[in-house]
């Protein structure tokens, strides 16, 4: 593959790698569409232990953001806790009942989380044609993450790249490539089959909690997809891919005039959805103890009206 290519390019394989109008003028769910009722009862099936392993990191003060771009990690406070009672705050509630409530503040992309189609666009355009100024201080109007509250839930895959090449993870701006995923399928024994929902480890997050530092991982240089992946995304009809880094795709990005080329083609064109900071390496240990790395898989957004984003806990069941 080249090392490089232009912005001229990533607009024509948008237009080349486009759903569009693919399911109608009304849709926004997009790539979401090829997870059908018949796939989700497949995937039902594929559970054989009944474990249950969450690929969610923490929503703490721990977690991964800077600040960069806005972005900081959840502020948790206690609206009432222990102390009130013991205060008497609650000594008008009758009976005995008393009771500790919180709130939590933070941006819905600083953790675990699902890009919306409305996330990402250019040229005045987002997912379906849709323009902009639909985007608004608001929310979106269209293309938001509620349009996919009836969850994300089918047949999960795990592509475990560092594992595959013998490796604890992936040096910094290592692009992987269309052949890096079908050798690692391969490996595992796997089919890539419309409608899946494919997690890609790179194992920058293990190699972060192993340092004990974030140094770096939002926004920094990182292992992740190349834009080269847009076409293997669009003819396997991939549903949703994940990865276990700040922003999926490999950076420094392989475009010199245009940031998070992948973003632009398979969010914004192909309508694929997008999670980021994902936590594989507790399903990445169970998937080589038995060498089986499909599972059932969900994780609904919150519905929150016009959000661009949704925080969850993705969930693998084996």
């Amino acid at each position: 593959m080249s090392a490089k290519i232009t912005s001229d390019t990533v607009r024509e394989w948008g237009r080349r790698y486009s759903n569009w109008g693919r399911w109608g003028p009304d849709d926004e769910l997009g790539a979401l569409n090829f997870i059908t009722p018949e796939r989700i009862l497949t995937a039902t099936a594929l559970p054989r232990r009944g474990q249950v392993i969450s690929c969610g990191l923490n929503f703490d003060q721990n977690g991964p953001q800077t600040g960069r771009g806005g972005r900081h990690n959840p502020i948790h406070v206690m609206l009432q806790d222990g102390g009130d009672v013991l205060a008497g705050a609650q000594d008008g509630i009758p009976g005995g009942f008393r009771y500790a409530d919180d709130s939590v503040t933070m941006p819905l992309q600083c953790g675990t989380q699902w890009d919306a189609l409305s996330h990402v666009f250019y040229d005045g355009k987002m997912y379906n044609d849709r323009d902009i100024a639909l985007v608004t201080s608001r929310g979106a109007q269209q293309n938001g993450i509620e349009a996919a509250k009836n969850g994300v839930v089918g047949r999960g895959v795990l592509l475990d790249i560092p594992r595959y090449r013998g490796e604890l993870w992936l040096e910094d701006g290592y692009a992987i490539g269309p052949e890096d995923l079908d050798a690692c399928a391969e490996a595992q024994g796997l089919s890539i089959e419309s409608g899946d929902i494919v997690l890609i480890r790179t194992g920058m997050m293990t190699r972060c909690l192993d340092a004990e530092s974030w140094e770096g991982y939002c926004g920094g240089a990182a292992p992740g997809l190349s834009v080269h992946c847009s076409g293997w995304l669009y003819d396997r009809e991939i549903a949703a891919v994940c990865t276990d880094t700040w922003g999926v795709e490999v950076i420094p990005n392989e475009t010199e005039d245009c940031f998070q080329p992948l973003h632009m083609i398979s969010l914004r064109n192909t309508g694929v959805l997008f999670g980021e900071i994902f936590h594989m390496d507790a399903l990445a240990a169970a998937c080589a103890e038995d060498l089986r790395y499909s599972f059932l898989f969900t994780a609904p957004p919150l519905p929150i009206t016009g959000a661009v984003g949704s925080p969850i806990n993705p969930l693998a069941i084996r």
